[in-house]
């Protein structure tokens, strides 16, 4: 499916019915990684329908030369929201990168969203971010991008890569990812925090952008859950998605209420 904004074209795939929730991936990927990891973390839930754009530059969603910032970015992103939900709030999921664009969208226009989680998310206040460690393998499965992403490295974990993570990265726009990674910072919204019901979920061996950060949104918006999962990296939405299943079921409880 495809919709159409002032500056690109964005495609996007989308399963069930209801209430819309925007998924949105990292860097490097495209939908298909948030697809497989968030499908299983919505198993069961009704009424929602769940929609996975790719991100400029990013799948088969093209970034002209025009898209130069992380802001030109956050436009097509509230262009396609707005489009593909209308006038109804939607739910907002981010991660890593995905994470960036869905508070900053929260932050912006709190009034079109009903529920923000953010996973893994990438943030302007990174800090003490741990060394990459492996917990599980011997570290000698996969490519040199796969024994940085994850901590849990096992057979199982590989495939996931393969499937889900792989065919993104061969389709990254690397140019334009470049190019709008040099502005890749986003002003805070004014005014105050968004104050629906926000969920923080972060990894405590996640390499690339730590969790200390994450934890300060919790002081941040006040009807934030926050959690740090021991053992767990950047990979989080593969490696640990029964435990992230109940944290958004949680999440999901307490935006229908």
């Amino acid at each position: 499916m495809e919709a159409r904004t002032g500056k690109t074209t964005v495609h996007y795939v989308e399963h069930g019915s209801g209430r819309p929730a925007v998924i949105l991936h990292g860097a490097g990927v495209d939908h298909r990684e948030s697809e497989a990891c968030f499908e299983l973390a919505f198993a069961g839930a009704t009424g929602i329908r769940r929609i996975y754009p790719d991100l400029p530059g990013m799948g088969r969603t093209p970034a002209p030369v025009e898209i130069r910032s992380a802001e030109d970015v956050l436009t097509v992103l509230l262009e396609f929201v707005e489009q593909v939900s209308g006038d109804e709030p939607s739910w907002l999921i981010g991660h890593s990168a995905g994470a960036h664009f869905a508070l900053a969208m929260a932050e912006r226009h709190p009034t079109r969203v009903a529920g923000l989680a953010l996973v893994c998310p990438l943030l302007p206040g990174i800090r003490d971010v741990p060394e990459h460690r492996v917990v599980v393998g011997s570290g000698g499965l996969g490519d040199e991008e796969f024994r940085g992403y994850f901590v849990v490295q096992t057979p199982e974990m590989l495939e996931r890569y393969e499937r889900f993570v792989v065919p993104g990265m061969e389709l990254a726009d690397e140019t334009a990812m470049e190019r709008i990674g040099e502005r890749w910072e986003l002003a805070p919204g004014e005014g105050t925090p968004f104050d629906g019901p926000t969920l923080v979920v972060a990894g405590r061996l996640d390499s690339t952008v730590g969790y200390a950060a994450a934890l300060d949104l919790a002081d941040r918006y006040p009807h934030a859950t926050a959690a740090v999962l021991d053992d767990t990296g950047h990979a989080l939405p593969h490696e640990r998605p029964e435990l992230l299943r109940a944290l958004i079921q949680d999440w999901l409880d307490r935006v229908s209420r």
